[in-house]
């Protein structure tokens, strides 16, 4: 017998624990489904340190990353030459602070933050992207109702808002989007 626990977004942690507890006690296999990859934003450690104190062993097993399917929707590569050679992974703050990494100009990529771009925009720009830097917004990146809209730094709450992008989406910045310019890769 498997008990699945999917979606659990409306559960919080406490709920989450008793029902893996009970399926235990009835020999039953969990699976407690994540989207995208549970290492990035998915509140895992948590979980993991709380079977670990009650004895419950687990697999855990990694996914796709939004980030990585949402460079692939865009057929884009996040590290260029002369463009970006790094790849930031960040969050506007919302209910947890993070530091801005605007001033870097790597490519970033921003998560949970999609009912905040007006405050995105600000930010980025503050921080040293100009209104005009390429991003990218993806909606459900790699499900079947995936949608992509290329933009810039300056239009993302407007291209959000004429498109009915609320939730469940993440925002690409820098100008590997465009990749107008950058140098032969010099691994060959």
């Amino acid at each position: 017998d498997i008990c699945i626990i999917y979606n659990s977004a409306q559960m919080i942690l406490e709920v989450v624990i008793h029902v893996i507890e009970k399926a235990e006690a009835e020999g039953k296999t969990t699976v407690r489904l994540h989207t995208g990859d549970p290492c990035i934003y998915g509140a895992i450690r948590e979980q993991m340190d709380i079977l670990d104190e009650k004895n419950i062993t687990y697999d855990y097993c990694p996914g796709v990353s939004a980030f990585c399917g949402a460079a692939s929707a865009l057929n884009l590569e996040y590290t260029l030459p002369d463009i970006s050679q790094s790849v930031i992974i960040t969050r506007i703050e919302g209910r947890a602070p993070v530091p801005s990494f605007a001033a870097h100009q790597a490519t970033m990529v921003v998560f949970l933050s999609t009912g905040m771009l007006e405050e995105l925009s600000k930010r980025l720009i503050e921080g040293g992207y100009t209104a005009d830097t390429p991003a990218a917004i993806v909606y459900k990146a790699t499900w079947p109702e995936q949608k992509t809209f290329v933009c810039t730094v300056g239009t993302l709450a407007k291209t959000a808002a004429e498109n009915n992008i609320t939730k469940t989406a993440l925002m690409i910045i820098g100008d590997t989007v465009a990749a107008a310019h950058y140098d032969r890769s010099k691994l060959y």
